[in-house]
């Protein structure tokens, strides 16, 4: 895989085009950029495991939960999350494990507030090429956040 995600600038806010060779991979990627842009993981550690569980229409409105619901427990749980094993996915339904740690002013500094996720140029697509190494398919998803 050539690129985990990219940053896409956008005018009040910011968004991210995550890749993966397959779509577990893709919706932990978009999660660890969405956490990227928070803070600098580099000093976050993962001994604290948390199991989420989101479901939803489709795909893309799973994204959606899926993020929302990292941004929810970085708000009410203060905990921040720097590796994701997705464990089921499928159309409607996301069960991952979140390793992360409790946000430790000390240590932790903040680069952005992400409020929400949004479907504002929302994409789960298959591709091939970009992101998922040449020749190569893969698939990219794209999310806007509200910040």
């Amino acid at each position: 895989m050539a690129k985990r995600f990219e940053v896409i600038d956008h005018t009040a806010d910011i968004g991210i085009a995550a890749y993966g060779a397959d779509l577990k991979e893709a919706f932990a990627n978009a999660a660890y950029a969405l956490f990227s842009l928070m803070i600098d993981l580099e000093g976050v550690g993962d001994a604290s495991c948390y199991d989420v569980e989101v479901t939803a229409e489709d795909r893309a409105e799973l994204l959606v939960a899926w993020l929302n619901e990292l941004i929810y427990l970085l708000e009410v749980e203060n905990v921040l999350f720097k590796r994701f094993e997705i464990g089921e996915l499928d159309e409607t339904r996301l069960r991952a494990s979140c390793y992360g740690e409790k946000i430790d002013p000390a240590r932790h500094k903040m680069k952005l507030g992400v409020k929400a996720a949004t479907y504002h140029m929302l994409q789960v697509k298959e591709e091939c090429g970009e992101g998922v190494g040449e020749g190569e398919r893969g698939f990219r998803v794209q999310v806007l956040f509200d910040i």
